[in-house]
């Protein structure tokens, strides 16, 4: 099988969607905004390092979420989608996407932002297979049917992504070694994963995992300049 994975903040689109999605709900007015940018950069910084707390992360992500009905919710998320990231993907994002599809690879976005903030990105690059971190919703009898703030299963992140994986793979009757896999990463985050893969592509690199990249002689790709 001839599998293509990507991951998707700073690799597919040169900004990071949690983040962005964060400073524009603050923007509408839906935190405090002091407070809410100290604690963002705060978690930004301790995933660039790779010592975020994914779960303590997705809670205050989705706080000011919680807090709005899903119709706002969604309407607000449109509005982001047109003002924020449908300006931020570029051509040669879409085309290398595209490409891996017309040679009949089955491409995943396998992301560690959350699944509200990233199924629609996924759909504009037209990828239906889609990996990100999956938030529990009130379910239970008399429950709201929102989300809780909670991560349901295994988040795609560091390894996290490779058991992600490894079920969707399972899912499937397959295998690591059944397998032609590339995989597009910008992040130390991503060595697991780019550790598994066949062919791992170091995408517009971190400083650490443009090292790594250099010292094993993986491919390194520079997409875009990132912002």
């Amino acid at each position: 099988m001839n599998i293509t994975l990507f991951d998707l903040d700073h690799t597919l689109i040169p900004l990071d969607s949690d983040f962005a999605w964060g400073e524009f709900t603050t923007a509408l007015g839906w935190t405090d905004s002091e407070e809410f940018l100290r604690r963002n950069d705060l978690y930004y910084r301790a995933y660039q390092s790779g010592t975020l707390d994914i779960h303590d992360y997705v809670r205050f992500a989705t706080e000011a979420l919680r807090r709005h009905s899903p119709a706002e919710a969604a309407a607000a998320h449109e509005n982001f989608m047109r003002m924020v990231i449908r300006p931020a993907i570029q051509p040669q994002a879409l085309e290398l996407v595209r490409q891996h599809q017309d040679e009949g690879a089955t491409v995943l976005i396998v992301t560690a932002t959350n699944e509200f903030v990233t199924r629609p990105i996924a759909d504009a690059f037209g990828v239906a297979e889609l990996l990100a971190v999956e938030l529990e919703r009130d379910d239970k009898p008399g429950g709201t049917g929102w989300i809780t703030g909670e991560i349901v299963g295994i988040p795609t992140f560091r390894e996290g992504k490779v058991a992600r994986m490894e079920q969707w793979l399972g899912q499937r009757q397959l295998g690591w070694s059944d397998l032609h896999s590339t995989f597009y990463s910008d992040s130390i985050n991503d060595l697991p994963l780019l550790e598994k893969v066949k062919y791992p592509v170091a995408t517009n690199p971190d400083d650490k995992l443009r090292a790594i990249a250099e010292q094993r002689g993986w491919r390194i790709l520079e997409l875009f300049n990132k912002t």
